[in-house]
């Protein structure tokens, strides 16, 4: 055996499984940070990923918010992009053409603004074999019912989770925000209500003052905070989750190299995503997946899924 093929022999296996999804390994794109994938296309190829998460989308064209709508702050980033998307149907149209030529399954993130906007939404993304599952966020306000956020309260989560579930035949994964007193209550909520699987967590809102001009650096005041200042956080939330759960969870939150996202794998996540390091590094998901097979090679492990849930009692 010649020394090429010994050492393919000896790789070892980085594949997970999510919700009945096989995926080459456990490292994927944080939604919104990664756009359609084609704006990253460039840099590496995508079918090193273990799947491609799509920027959120809406039933409609959304323009956002206006500007200024991001702002650094110390260890992560400030954003209140306010889901500017190209909509449901620019997305079949345009984004897919490019998406549906690579091997790494896509998950479409997906919001609305009312149950019959998520509705539709999960009817459309049925109809569609090239996305392999979908992605609920639920992050968003009920304009229907006094502007309550959905996920942060587990009957309208439950409620809005059901109805997707009903209409969309493929994986659910439920992105969970933690702006929330306790997280494993919104968990077991969307479990119940049909999720396959929990992502979590979504960003913490902040707010930044510019004190030289007396003004909020963002335009919309508030929004989300993300980072590796948040991933002890993140880390901590997950954990919960897994505990609480039978569903996979996915874990994401400040995850800028391997070392960061085995955190989570250890606590349990069955993958991770990473959202901020796409902005400082292109090149952060293909070498953190590289980190990921270096650690299990050191560790003497043929099979990543031997890292996950591997925490020891203290």
């Amino acid at each position: 055996m010649n020394n090429t093929s010994q050492q393919k022999k000896q790789r070892p296996s980085l594949s997970v499984e999510i919700a009945g999804l096989r995926l080459k390994n456990p490292v994927m794109p944080a939604s919104g940070t990664f756009g359609y994938g084609q704006e990253y296309a460039p840099f590496f190829d995508l079918d090193e990923l273990g799947a491609i998460v799509t920027k959120g989308l809406s039933l409609h064209p959304k323009a956002g918010n206006p500007t200024p709508r991001i702002a650094e702050t110390t260890s992560g980033m400030l954003n209140a992009i306010g889901l500017q998307n190209v909509g449901v149907e620019d997305f079949i149209r345009d984004k897919m053409a490019f998406l549906r030529q690579f091997r790494a399954p896509v998950i479409a993130n997906f919001f609305g603004n009312t149950l019959e906007e998520y509705g539709e939404m999960a009817r459309r993304l049925s109809d569609l074999p090239e996305v392999s599952a979908a992605e609920l966020n639920i992050s968003c306000p009920n304009v229907k019912k006094g502007g309550i956020v959905f996920g942060t309260d587990p009957q309208a989560a439950a409620e809005v989770v059901s109805l997707v579930r009903r209409h969309l035949d493929k994986p659910l994964i439920v992105k969970l925000t933690p702006n929330v007193t306790d997280i494993t209550v919104m968990a077991r909520a969307v479990e119940e209500a049909g999720a396959d699987a929990i992502c979590c967590i979504n960003t913490l809102t902040g707010m930044a003052v510019d004190v030289h001009r007396r003004k909020l650096r963002l335009a919309n005041g508030t929004g989300g905070l993300s980072g590796p200042a948040i991933r002890p956080v993140a880390v901590r939330m997950v954990y919960q989750v897994v505990q609480t759960v039978k569903v996979p969870v996915i874990g994401v939150g400040g995850i800028t190299k391997a070392e960061d996202a085995l955190e989570f794998l250890v606590v349990g996540a069955r993958a991770v995503q990473v959202g901020t390091a796409n902005f400082v590094d292109p090149l952060a998901m293909p070498k953190i997946v590289e980190g990921l097979e270096r650690f299990c090679r050191e560790q003497g492990m043929d099979d990543i899924n031997e890292v996950i849930g591997s925490l020891q009692s203290t």
